[in-house]
């Protein structure tokens, strides 16, 4: 019986020679691709609630030195996956037309390119590291630690790059397996790095014996330095899978030039620019959010924060689909199976709203728990779990959102949905936020995200049923 590996290759295979694949081989197709993206996101989510826990044992000045710089890591974070998507989304079209040897030729010149555009973006967070907690409000005396949290870590930046290029090859590839076990290494080396880097040396009771342990006592630096080394060792590893082993992206395969070219930039630009604008401009807008949350007081603003800490574990599934859907409409056009296309895309929108509806529902349930898991005053907790209750009605039309954002990523079409994502955003959300803040308060301000979701998914839905978005022509690179 064969593996689901190589089931998985072989129904991948079935795409690119035009041959019939049916409904159900297309589903689990569809399956396979997602659980192991699911598992990736969900990692990555655990390494934030790491360094967040970690840190927070050091104090709360430590803790808001280090959460004050999130949503500038955010928007780096976004604008750099976005530049490398504009060179995966071309090699998922160059396989899905069985021309791999053109694909390594894209790999090579993404691989220049974004280490080129990490030292910039590197050299861009080190200049404002020192104003940057100024910019943001920080207080005077957590400004420091600050600093070094966030110049420190963009020193790494350059070669964090290259693993978000060849974990996203390798994705587009069809291979999630090898990105999301690294990835999951990445959490574990991150607790071991900032176990020995953030605290100092001390004694510790495990099981009734007393143990010294080592330890640098860097603190803030500690936490810095700890989450760059764990995500150069599997940059690292991820690099070294993609350049040696991949069955088709391998560059030891055949020999080629590392010398970008200007049709492969632009036509990268052309795909990657919306999703970067759009990344800048959706965290502009929670900025402006937590503006509009801060004057209802610490309650609102502890229940907001744990609400939407608690509500990611609803979501995470939908962006694992995503990335899966990504992959598979990216290939199916690149081969030039239009019907297929549109099959995969309401097959993973269709999975990914009933899976998001199904956690919708434990949400629901289980709002009181999830919420007293990270805050024992009472009042936090019944503030977010109101939240958490109206906000899973909108789960289902979320997910088509967030998949159908990821169809047509894959198409390569991502100007129309920057439009719809800002239109949404900007108009919809924080103009209705900004009249209900007023008469309901908090939850006026989650009531108006539930609506604005909808509306979001009503739209996406609106536009994935037209055919516009799959016209896409594959190129030479």
């Amino acid at each position: 019986m064969p593996s689901q590996s190589s089931e998985k290759n072989e129904l991948l295979q079935l795409i690119r020679e035009h041959k019939p694949l049916s409904f159900r081989q297309q589903m689990w197709l569809t399956i396979q691709l997602s659980l192991p993206a699911i598992l990736a996101s969900a990692s990555a989510m655990v390494m934030q609630f790491i360094d967040a826990a970690m840190v927070g044992r050091l104090g709360a000045d430590d803790s808001a030195s280090v959460g004050l710089m999130g949503t500038t890591f955010w928007l780096f974070e976004g604008i750099s996956t976005s530049f490398v998507a504009g060179y995966a989304v071309q090699v998922a079209h160059l396989l899905g037309a069985k021309r791999a040897a053109d694909a390594r030729q894209v790999v090579r010149q993404s691989l220049v390119v974004c280490f080129l555009f990490g030292l910039l973006i590197a050299l861009l967070g080190v200049v404002i590291s020192k104003p940057l907690p100024v910019w943001l409000g920080a207080e005077p005396h957590i400004r420091a630690h600050a600093t070094l949290y966030f110049g420190t870590f963009m020193l790494f930046v350059p070669l964090l790059m290259i693993d978000f290029v060849a974990s996203s090859m390798l994705r587009c590839s069809g291979n999630m397996r090898i990105p999301s076990l690294l990835n999951v290494l990445m959490c574990v080396l991150d607790v071991v790095f900032n176990f020995f880097l953030i605290f100092p040396a001390r004694t510790l009771n495990i099981w009734g014996h007393m143990i010294n342990m080592p330890g640098a006592g860097l603190g803030v630096l500690g936490a810095a330095l700890g989450s760059a080394c764990a995500g150069l060792v599997v940059s690292s590893l991820m690099v070294y899978y993609l350049i040696f082993r991949s069955s088709e992206l391998r560059l030891t395969i055949d020999k080629g030039s590392f010398k970008p070219t200007w049709l492969c930039f632009k036509k990268s630009l052309k795909i990657s620019s919306p999703m970067a604008l759009q990344h800048s401009m959706l965290c502009g807008a929670s900025i402006v959010i937590t503006g509009i949350v801060a004057p209802l007081g610490s309650i609102a603003l502890a229940a907001n924060s744990f609400g939407i800490t608690a509500e990611s574990l609803c979501y995470m599934p939908g962006y694992g689909i995503a990335d899966a859907a990504t992959t598979l409409i990216g290939q199916s056009l690149g081969a030039g199976r239009k019907r297929l296309t549109r099959s995969f895309a309401w097959i993973a929108v269709l999975l990914g709203m009933a899976i998001m509806g199904v956690m919708a529902v434990l949400m629901y349930v289980f709002a009181p728990q999830m919420m007293a898991i990270m805050t024992h005053v009472p009042e936090i907790v019944d503030l977010g779990t109101r939240c958490l209750r109206i906000e899973a009605w909108a789960e289902p039309l979320f997910a088509a959102s967030i998949i159908s954002y990821g169809v047509f990523v894959g198409a390569g079409k991502t100007l129309a949905p920057c439009g719809i994502n800002l239109v949404s955003m900007w108009i919809v959300r924080l103009g209705l936020s900004a009249i209900m803040v007023k008469t309901m308060g908090l939850y006026g301000v989650w009531l108006a995200m539930a609506i604005e979701l909808c509306f979001r998914g009503v739209i996406y839905l609106l536009y994935l049923s037209s055919k516009r978005w799959l016209n896409t022509r594959v190129t030479s690179p």
